[in-house]
């Protein structure tokens, strides 16, 4: 719980630091803490918390490097922060190629500086943890969590999901999906910034949805890291639509939200 409310604050703060809605409103914040409470069986784990806290200070800090080819201390503090949320949840570490991708085409902050900045924010963490372990001979555990990297499980074995996590996958599938279009087709009436921002969640959000269903082990894990980068998509859609028709949705959403809820808690 106090994962949660701390992230909840945080989501608030990479809202306002943004403009990611061109109006007041706290519907990103809303939208994570609905997510995240509708999967509740995510809250049967500190990883799972941790791993989401680590990915939204890593935004925070990676978003004031835009268009800054040499700001190399906030895409160091932004790369170490996703170090940290590796320590309890590896596989995040398979979103480090694409984050690279998104520093270059999305940030615009990418150089030979801000890359070695990159990989030594991603060491960082890891050299105290690697002195650690030296000192007290643990050293086969630090390779072994590594070594998981090689062995994330049985791909496409969605035998082992159950129907909480299923249904939750398809709730969370559509309000991305929803979100995404949504913003794709009025995306003209935000600034340029905010469109690169909100591709960069798109796009993740399709990696974390795809890395579900083909690591089912590492589910909870990216379902997650998903809340985080789906919630700026649906809180748009939701606090800038006041047509007859979104405000249908809204209701649909929200009744469905709590009606997974209480499946979930069951």
């Amino acid at each position: 719980m106090a994962l949660l409310a701390i992230s909840s604050l945080l989501m608030a703060e990479l809202n306002n630091a943004n403009a990611l809605i061109r109006i007041y409103s706290r519907m990103v914040s809303c939208s994570f803490i609905v997510m995240t409470t509708a999967a509740s069986f995510l809250l049967s784990s500190t990883n799972v918390g941790w791993a989401q806290m680590g990915l939204i200070c890593f935004f925070i800090f990676l978003l004031h490097a835009y268009q800054d080819g040499r700001a190399a201390g906030w895409v160091f503090y932004a790369f170490a922060a996703l170090s940290l949320a590796s320590i309890p949840f590896v596989h995040v570490l398979y979103l480090v190629p694409v984050l690279w991708i998104i520093l270059c085409t999305n940030i615009l902050a990418f150089s030979l500086r801000t890359f070695l900045a990159s990989l030594l924010g991603l060491m960082v963490p890891y050299w105290f943890i690697g002195a650690y372990d030296i000192a007290f001979q643990h050293l086969d555990s630090l390779a072994a969590h590594f070594v998981a990297l090689a062995h994330p499980g049985a791909a496409f074995d969605l035998t082992i999901l159950n129907d909480h996590q299923a249904l939750t996958f398809i709730f969370l599938m559509i309000i991305a999906a929803l979100g995404s279009v949504h913003f794709l087709m009025f995306s003209y009436q935000d600034k340029i910034r905010t469109r690169m921002i909100y591709e960069m969640f798109i796009t993740l959000s399709a990696c974390c949805l795809l890395l579900m269903l083909v690591f089912p082990t590492l589910f909870n894990g990216f379902m997650a890291l998903a809340i985080v980068v789906i919630a700026p998509l649906i809180g748009h859609f939701l606090a800038l639509t006041h047509s007859r028709l979104s405000n249908i949705i809204f209701f649909v959403i929200i009744a469905a939200a709590m009606l997974l809820t209480i499946y979930n808690l069951l």
